[in-house]
């Protein structure tokens, strides 16, 4: 007879896991400064299987929590370390269906990483790293999850292609219905498309992703802005959709509202990556895209997008690249990464100092920026110190090029277009299951919260689909079969009562 006790796995502590957090390889910073290729290379086979034996797989789980989609990590991890990395990825895309993606873009030491046991004591372990393996290996081998799908006569209509549409995209491909995506661009992808570079994102990882939809069933309509060849309502009223969500993002520019911003050379940081990474300006005159690169550029801003601008200038083979950020480096919003690598490729961080003015020539080209430095007050709404600006502390830089990347607004096509209901910001009002004020047109992602990161946009997408596929009268087994508490109440006959009144009648007119 075998002794269950004595097979049974002894619990992990601390002391027993290798203790330095596996490094990934990455590109010299002198040879990455001048390519586009991707700066980090990943994990090897062997470093993948050293760093998930560093998970303590605690009972509690807070990265799971942590994550806004709820991935298994620990269960994915597990099976890692069991070398069953088909089981991994099957873990995995049960609940998120771009994780080469994800792995690479998620904030995770805000999220997964930032609550890990682990690292309590130690650094945490790199789960975004894992799942990024397990999902450039499921590329590589040719992966995909195509479960059987009972088709219906419903159709869906996704407006835009990111992170939010393509996550309520699959899940409402998998419920049987026929789901068509809007792109207002040329390629399908949204932000991961436009709005992250190929060295921190490669084209070819989101087209992969992309082409599981398309397994699925999904078609993609590109070069479609809807609000102009048709509108939300037409889509309801007169082109046979039985739901429609609205996932456009918030990809409307911020800028400071300070004198010289309408002056040559000042651009904001969703230009700049749009020409660059989707239409290929960096390739000119292979692609007649026009963009002329500064020689001595200034950044304005320091989240992620701003790492992005800035480090996209450096490789198009500017002279100088500068960061302004009215606040320090503990309060800059972009990943610590980012940061990192920036200033390995030697970008010029100057923070604690704001623009007050942008200078012109004579043919209204920019020519420098006057900014003030600043200190730092009490915390403000945002939680963060507030900058205030010190007398007497007014400096110039020299540019002919400066891009603005201090945020993003709601983009209006939609709201100016609809009778959907904005909010206060100009974002799309929803209730609490981002239904909007349209019955049947439901919302979620950035067009509804602001800015935000790809995981909790998809995970928008897919309480969308949810709310969607009840609307629409569709078992979720999801839902039906989730762990919930015992309660008499929830149960007719034996039968649980989120089972009962699935009779969908149709009534003609």
């Amino acid at each position: 007879m075998i002794d269950t006790a004595a097979a049974r796995p002894k619990k992990k502590t601390i002391r027993m896991i290798p203790q330095a957090r596996t490094p990934a390889l990455e590109q010299d910073p002198r040879e990455r400064a001048r390519n586009f290729a991707e700066v980090t290379h990943g994990y090897r086979v062997e470093d993948a299987q050293l760093e998930a034996e560093r998970c303590l797989m605690c009972p509690e789980q807070p990265c799971v929590s942590g994550c806004p989609v709820n991935v298994p990590i620990p269960q994915f991890i597990a099976r890692i370390t069991a070398r069953d990395y088909r089981g991994a990825y099957d873990v995995i895309t049960s609940t998120n269906l771009l994780p080469a993606v994800c792995g690479r873009v998620c904030p995770q030491e805000h999220q997964c990483e930032g609550v890990c046991t682990v690292g309590e004591t130690l650094e945490p372990v790199a789960i975004g790293r894992l799942e990024r393996w397990v999902g450039d290996l499921a590329i590589r081998e040719g992966w995909s999850n195509v479960p059987y799908i009972e088709r219906n006569d419903l159709r869906v209509g996704i407006v835009g292609s990111g992170p939010a549409g393509m996550a309520c995209a699959a899940d409402m491909a998998k419920a049987g219905c026929e789901v068509t995506v809007f792109e207002a661009f040329h390629e399908a992808g949204g932000v991961l498309k436009y709005g992250i570079p190929d060295f921190r994102l490669p084209n070819t990882v989101v087209d992969a992703e992309i082409a599981r939809l398309e397994a699925l069933g999904i078609r993609f309509e590109c070069n479609t802005l809807v609000g102009r060849l048709f509108t939300i309502e037409q889509m309801v009223e007169e082109m046979g959709f039985h739901a429609v969500f609205v996932g456009t993002g918030a990809g409307y520019p911020s800028f400071m509202g300070i004198p010289g911003e309408s002056l040559n050379g000042v651009l904001s940081a969703n230009e700049l990556l749009t020409r660059c990474n989707l239409m290929h300006a960096r390739e000119f005159p292979t692609y007649d895209t026009p963009l002329q690169p500064g020689r001595r550029v200034v950044v304005i801003g320091a989240g992620n997008t701003a790492m992005d601008a800035l480090r996209v200038c450096l490789r198009l083979g500017a002279e100088s690249v500068r960061c302004l950020y009215r606040r320090s480096k503990a309060e800059a919003p972009a990943r610590a990464e980012e940061i990192h690598h920036a200033e390995e490729e030697g970008i010029d961080f100057h923070w604690l100092a704001s623009p007050v003015k942008l200078l012109g020539d004579d043919k209204r080209n920019v020519r420098g920026v006057r900014c003030v430095r600043m200190a730092l007050a009490e915390p403000d709404a945002s939680g963060r110190r507030r900058p205030v600006p010190e007398p007497g502390s007014e400096f110039e830089i020299e540019a002919d090029m400066v891009v603005y990347a201090i945020g993003t607004n709601a983009n209006p096509v939609i709201g100016q277009t609809s009778r959907l209901k904005l909010d206060s910001r100009g974002y799309l009002a929803t209730d609490a299951e981002l239904a909007t004020s349209i019955p049947g047109v439901f919302a979620g992602g950035d067009i509804v919260t602001g800015a935000a990161t790809v995981i909790e946009a998809m995970g928008a997408g897919r309480r969308a689909a949810r709310a969607m596929k009840a609307f629409l009268g569709l078992r979720d087994t999801d839902y039906v079969y989730e762990d919930r508490p015992s309660d008499p109440e929830s149960t007719l006959f034996g039968i649980d009562r989120a089972e009962h009144g699935y009779a969908r009648v149709r009534m003609s007119r």
